[in-house]
């Protein structure tokens, strides 16, 4: 088990030195991450549909707050063609990604409330774009993405037993969605290479913060969490 989760774990191949460092700084989140019963449960169908719904209606909430964040760390890029993929990631973000939310989950169920835990990321993702310079908005960015995408490509290799787990699976290992992550990683190391020290650690910080609360996103779901009376 442990050669096994030494494999899992590795540093993708086509990081950088700076996004590698980021990357060893969550092993032990990602870990935990993976060993998830809710991700073990889109893996083998066991999951309970009620679980995967709460998911599907607290993430559609999430995507709109992610997407506003993208737009104003967009306006804060240094160079053109990083804003112009930072919007065009906020409009996927509304239109490609609810596609699949409301194929799943169906139309015509009334709007949920944010979760305790959605609310505090998705207010953590907002106050590091708009408070903090570009490198540290953009590693507070970063987990959605690429743990997203390593959580896809994982489920994809075991597959799954329900058709609607195996879409969603299925878009999150893609390789459309992979060209996307390697541009935001891209971005990072750039930005990296010019940043200060103590830039690269408050970057690092905000890169673990929000990876933690990309784990706590699955317990929520798993847990349908509630606001107390």
């Amino acid at each position: 088990m442990r050669v096994l989760w030494a494999v899992l774990l590795a540093v993708p191949a086509w990081a950088g030195d700076f996004t590698s460092r980021l990357w060893d700084s969550i092993g032990p989140i990602f870990q935990r991450t993976l060993e998830h019963p809710f991700l073990a449960g889109l893996a083998d169908g066991t999951l309970p549909r009620a679980r995967f719904d709460y998911y599907l209606a607290q993430d559609a909430l999430y995507l709109s707050a992610f997407s506003r964040a993208l737009s104003l760390l967009a306006a804060k890029a240094p160079r053109e063609d990083w804003s112009l993929a930072l919007n065009r990631h906020a409009v996927e973000a509304l239109e490609v990604e609810r596609k699949l939310h409301e194929s799943l989950l169906g139309t015509g169920r009334p709007p949920a409330a944010m979760a305790p835990t959605n609310l505090a990321y998705t207010n953590h993702l907002i106050a590091s774009v708009t408070q903090r310079p570009f490198a540290e908005g953009l590693a507070a960015m970063l987990p959605c993405y690429w743990i997203y995408w390593e959580v896809g490509k994982h489920l994809k290799k075991r597959g799954s037993k329900d058709p609607d787990y195996q879409r969603w699976i299925d878009q999150y290992a893609s390789e459309e969605f992979g060209a996307s992550v390697r541009q935001v990683l891209a971005m990072m190391e750039e930005e990296a290479r010019t940043a200060d020290a103590a830039t690269r650690q408050r970057a690092q910080k905000l890169f673990e913060l929000s990876a933690r609360y990309e784990y706590m996103f699955w317990d929520m779901a798993w847990r349908e969490e509630g606001w107390p009376p």
